[in-house]
């Protein structure tokens, strides 16, 4: 299958994987690897040193800055903020570009905010609006500012407590 570009979209980039939907007023630098049947909405940006896997939504107002990669089956939320310099400063070309990652099947909820140099492990969860500025285990439930882990999730997301339980107490396996 074609991918689909809007036409105001201004992608620059080839690595455009298969059934991948791109909205507009999106702007996709010519490096920039995005894989098959990806979501990205209207209003992102992704710069050249991005990795995007296969089965991936970004939502509106996301900016993938360079050194940002996101496994396969990755959710990110509306308006998440990632970063990738630790001590920004105007004009400063010798900055040094931290490495973020976000495991398969993450999810990453609305306005929260990834510090740089970061993972988010596989099939975790971050809350909406939180600020993440350390590692998050697999399959962990994490929120607040700091972010802190709150319980688990499964892979087909089912939120549990610390103890794997849901909210009937029943326990579950992670890989459910």
């Amino acid at each position: 299958m074609a991918n689909r570009i809007h036409q105001l979209a201004d992608c620059m980039s080839p690595f455009i994987g298969d059934d991948t939907n791109i909205w507009q007023f999106c702007v996709i630098f010519p490096e920039a690897h995005i894989g098959n049947h990806c979501n990205v909405c209207a209003n992102v940006i992704i710069e050249n040193d991005v990795v995007v896997g296969d089965n991936v939504t970004i939502k509106s107002g996301v900016q993938l800055w360079d050194g940002i990669t996101l496994e396969d089956n990755v959710f990110v939320g509306p308006n998440v903020t990632f970063t990738n310099d630790q001590a920004p400063r105007s004009k400063n070309k010798s900055f040094v570009k931290l490495q973020t990652i976000v495991r398969k099947g993450a999810s990453i909820g609305a306005n929260s905010t990834i510090v740089g140099g970061i993972e988010i492990g596989a099939y975790a969860m971050v809350g909406v609006g939180s600020v993440v500025t350390h590692n998050i285990p697999a399959h962990a439930l994490c929120y607040g500012n700091p972010a802190r882990q709150m319980g688990f999730v499964t892979r087909s997301g089912l939120l549990l407590d610390m103890d794997y339980k849901d909210k009937e107490g029943v326990k579950h396996d992670l890989d459910e």
